[in-house]
């Protein structure tokens, strides 16, 4: 088979920064369904491996994302068969999705969403079940916090991340959403994600919440750049509320959320496979009601920039658009 990867760490700018191996194909065994790759998408995950991590047998393939078919099932497979259209974000510790084929656990992939193209599937799974563990695990969003609120601030809105979290939000949770962009495109793109109210993030938020007029959020989900907003958040976020990261907080001082009774929660979507938790199929059952939703028409895709197929060449394009922090939405690639 034909695979994307590096085989040393570093900038994605210098030659042969990503490279283009044939492979043998994988066999599944056990619970592993081996799936012919149609799409992906590119996540900063997978620029921060590239750059930060030796390959540790001279060749990774990265890639996490990914919308294909099911072509052989292990022997201990009870979920899925030969010919199902599956999607997923993959293992963190296992090879990736930039290859014509792909093993990973049947306990964390779902049946794909019947309605939407393969590229437009493949933006979502990662960021999906990120939002969704934040808001449902961690927040436990259907219980406000004091005062019966029921307000999020979505800090990086217009992000993969951000995109899918607004939409779940509003739609799925029925909450109240503040959304942050600093250009003319991102705050448009909130408003279409669903966003009741967009700030700008690049002014004090506190202000900026507080201009509002609707009260102090209970629930602050910081998909970027929290160090940096940290005392705005603490300024701004109602008592006894609740705050998420994915990144971090950096060398603020949590301590700072103690005068609030603030909760700190933090997310990483890989938890579950890293540990091979005994509740690894929730992420099944996730990633099947988010296809739901989708196919109802109650969330959107995120996709936004199409980069082509996937060669070594359109996948390092990708990865420098990724890295510049600006890019809105997700982007995907299709098939080899």
């Amino acid at each position: 088979m034909k695979a994307i990867g590096y085989t040393e760490a570093g900038d994605i700018g210098r030659p042969g920064a990503l490279i283009e191996r044939e492979l043998p194909d994988p066999r599944p065994s056990g619970r592993d369904l081996l799936v012919r790759v149609d799409a992906v998408s590119v996540n900063p995950v997978d620029t921060k491996v590239r750059h930060n991590a030796p390959p540790a047998e001279g060749f990774r393939v990265l890639g996490f994302d990914a919308v294909g078919t099911v072509e052989a099932v292990g022997d201990a497979v009870a979920l899925f068969r030969v010919g199902d259209r599956v999607w997923y974000a993959g293992s963190i510790r296992r090879p990736g999705s930039n290859a014509q084929l792909q093993l990973v656990d049947e306990r964390i992939v779902g049946p794909a969403p019947k309605s939407i193209a393969a590229g437009d599937a493949a933006a979502l799974p990662l960021t999906a079940i990120t939002a969704w563990e934040m808001l449902f695990d961690r927040f436990y969003v259907h219980k406000a916090v004091a005062g019966d609120n029921r307000t999020i601030l979505i800090v990086g809105g217009a992000g993969g991340v951000g995109s899918i979290a607004i939409q779940l939000a509003k739609r799925v949770a029925e909450m109240t959403v503040i959304a942050t962009a600093s250009r003319p495109e991102t705050a448009e793109w909130c408003r279409l994600m669903g966003a009741d109210h967009v700030i700008d993030h690049s002014k004090p938020l506190a202000k900026e919440v507080r201009a509002l007029g609707i009260g102090d959020p209970g629930f602050v989900f910081s998909t970027t750049r929290t160090e940096e907003h940290f005392d705005q958040i603490v300024e701004l976020i109602a008592p006894e509320g609740k705050l998420g990261v994915i990144s971090g907080i950096g060398n603020a001082s949590a301590d700072k959320l103690s005068g609030k009774s603030v909760t700190l929660c933090y997310e990483l979507m890989f938890t579950r496979s890293n540990v091979n938790a005994p509740d690894l199929i929730e992420q099944h059952r996730l990633l099947a009601e988010v296809a739901r939703l989708v196919d109802t028409g109650a969330i959107r895709s995120t996709a936004r920039e199409q980069f082509g197929r996937l060669s070594a060449v359109n996948l390092t394009r990708a990865h420098a658009h990724v890295e510049t922090d600006r890019s809105i939405g997700k982007v995907v690639l299709e098939g080899f």
